[in-house]
């Protein structure tokens, strides 16, 4: 919360944890093993520690997770890395990806396919209608193909999905053979609201990826990726070494976990 004084007015602002910097046991967890010497590019004691602790609380045992640094350089790295040249992913026209991320999407070489949201959600039965009318036209091939669905949980209106609504978008997904890519940058308010009838565990059965936020929720920085299907894509260091993003010292994400 940020208080102002705007010309004689006090105006609360409530914004996120960007105003500070990190929760104190973040920091301590840092300052404790500072002079331990470990791996890098999270091949350390801590990340798998992280992992392990991830893997438990989702009950998936078999997912694949990863650390990156925050929300955008996650959103472009996945994206790019699980969609072919000639594929785009399905948006909100609300959605993060289509509206907030610079062109982020656009610049690794790959459109962001806007549909009309509903309170910013993006509903089963409208990708459903979307990819009915795309394979009906005759010029399809001369079109960016749909690769994914991305959704975000919380919605950039605040709105949530419910467990039926992620339940109805993975059948169409799984249908057109799209995978279902949300965006957790905020998932911890949607996780604890009481307005939501969704575990992360209901994601992790739903999603194909999903990852969870820590930037926006108390870590000093790092988005932990989940791989849900035994579906990460081939040599994905590799690729989040092409997009800049692999840190060597890999345990300093690993520490907010």
């Amino acid at each position: 919360m940020l208080i102002l004084v705007l010309g004689g007015n006090v105006v609360i602002s409530f914004e996120n944890d960007y105003l500070e910097g990190a929760h104190e046991k973040v920091l301590k967890r840092l300052v404790d093993t500072n002079l331990v010497q470990a791996s890098g590019y999270g091949f350390d004691q801590f990340t798998a520690q992280a992992i392990e602790k991830i893997k438990d609380t989702i009950d998936c045992p078999n997912a694949t997770i990863r650390f990156l640094v925050g929300g955008t350089q996650t959103n472009q790295v996945v994206i790019n890395s699980m969609l072919e040249s000639y594929e785009g992913v399905i948006s909100a026209d609300t959605g993060h990806v289509a509206v907030h991320e610079g062109g982020a999407i656009e610049y690794s070489g790959h459109k962001v396919i806007t549909i009309p949201s509903k309170e910013g959600k993006v509903s089963a039965s409208d990708v459903e209608t979307y990819m009915e009318t795309f394979k009906s036209d005759f010029k399809k091939d001369h079109m960016v193909f749909p690769g994914m669905v991305y959704i975000s949980h919380p919605t950039e209106y605040g709105t949530l999905y419910s467990k039926s609504e992620l339940e109805e978008l993975c059948k169409v997904c799984k249908q057109y053979q799209l995978p279902l890519f949300m965006d957790g940058a905020r998932l911890g308010y949607g996780l604890m609201s009481d307005q939501s009838d969704m575990t992360i565990k209901d994601i992790a059965k739903y999603c194909d990826v999903f990852y969870i936020g820590g930037t926006k929720i108390g870590a000093l920085c790092g988005e932990a990726i989940v791989f849900t299907k035994n579906n990460e894509p081939k040599q994905f260091t590799t690729r989040i070494k092409h997009h800049g993003a692999l840190l060597a010292k890999g345990r300093l994400q690993a520490y907010n976990f």
